[in-house]
């Protein structure tokens, strides 16, 4: 039966990514100034089920989210803080998230 991601689960998947962003500078640096402590935002579709999703990053107005149905991060825009706008079924990994971001933004 499936059961909501706890912060723990949250807190290693970040351990795990900034141990994968070492081996790239740039990259964990940009981590850095984009990480939030992970908090749980709303999301009204499917995201009431297991009480929001754990957002750990944040840049202008997109966050990055765990989404603990499908089992990865997205990215996703919101208007409102606290409330994740758009449910995305994604399941990469958070340092490929933050790697795909980084390129999107630097061109690179």
């Amino acid at each position: 039966m499936w059961k909501p991601a706890d912060k723990s689960r949250i807190l290693k998947d970040i351990y795990y990514c900034e141990l994968m962003l070492s081996l790239q500078p740039s990259r964990l640096k940009f981590w850095e100034h984009i990480r939030i402590e992970p908090e749980k935002w709303i999301e009204n579709t499917v995201g009431k089920q297991g009480g929001g999703f754990w957002v750990v990053g944040m840049i202008g107005k997109k966050v990055i989210y765990y989404n603990d149905i499908e089992e990865g991060y997205n990215l996703s825009s919101f208007i409102n803080y606290g409330e994740v706008e758009h449910y995305y079924a994604g399941q990469a990994e958070l340092h490929e998230k933050i790697e795909g971001l980084y390129q999107d933004i630097s061109g690179r």
